[in-house]
Order: structure tokens, then C-alpha cells, then sequence
């Protein structure tokens, strides 16, 4: 049975840092690359970032890019996302998710995880 479970979320003020992590089971972690959304309030779901699964290539969105770093370790199958410089339209309930592939180019799955709740405001 896959499980993602996503932790590091909470309440940090504009300008502020939180780590993410995802710690995954029931698959083989090490051979799927992983991907980052978010789902802002009322708004659908938002491709933040992935990661091949050597951790040597890495994508992001423009809104996160230079501000975000996506990172995994393999050996304990966990996946992170370091959040500097967070802004409010940060603000959203972030997912880690699977990728259908070894490359970060490949398409990521729904997320099956409950999510981090991380709300930026002052």
C-alpha cells in the first residue's frame, strides 16, 4: 500500500523559512522521480517542483524558482522541500507526489497523502 505523508507545515510570517518532508512507503522510492503541488485556498492544484530520481535534475515553477529547493534521500525514502523567502500567495496545502517515471520530465500522479497546511501571513 502506497503511503505519503507529508509534514513541516505551519504558521510563519512573510519573509519567514519551513522545511517540508514526505516520508514514502510501499513503492520503490529510489526508482520514481517526485514532484511537489500545492492547492492554495479555493484554487486547484499547482505544480511547485520535481526531482529525477538521483536528485541531480530539478524543475520549478516560476513563482518558486530561486526561493524553493526540492531535495530526496533515497536511503530513507523522503522526499523535502526547503521554502525560503515565503510569501502569502504561498500560502496552501502542500502534497508530494509520484512520478509515473525515473526522469523529472515524467508525469506525476494525483496526490495520496493528507498534506501540510503552510499559511504565510503576518
Amino acid at each position: 500500500q502506497v503511503q505519503l505523508v507529508e509534514s513541516g507545515g505551519g504558521l510563519v510570517q512573510p519573509g519567514g523559512s519551513l522545511r517540508l518532508s514526505c516520508v514514502a512507503s510501499g513503492f520503490e522510492f529510489s526508482r520514481r522521480a517526485m514532484t511537489w503541488v500545492r492547492r492554495p485556498p479555493g484554487k486547484g492544484l499547482e505544480w511547485i517542483s520535481t526531482i529525477n530520481i538521483e536528485g541531480g535534475d530539478t524543475r520549478y515553477a516560476d513563482s518558486v524558482k530561486g526561493r524553493f529547493t526540492i531535495s530526496r534521500d533515497n536511503a530513507v525514502k523522503t522526499l523535502y522541500l526547503q521554502m525560503n523567502d515565503l510569501k502569502p500567495e504561498d500560502t496552501a496545502t502542500y502534497y508530494c507526489t509520484r512520478n509515473v517515471g525515473l526522469s523529472s520530465y515524467t508525469r506525476h500522479l494525483p496526490p495520496e497523502g493528507q498534506g501540510t497546511q503552510v499559511i504565510v501571513s503576518s
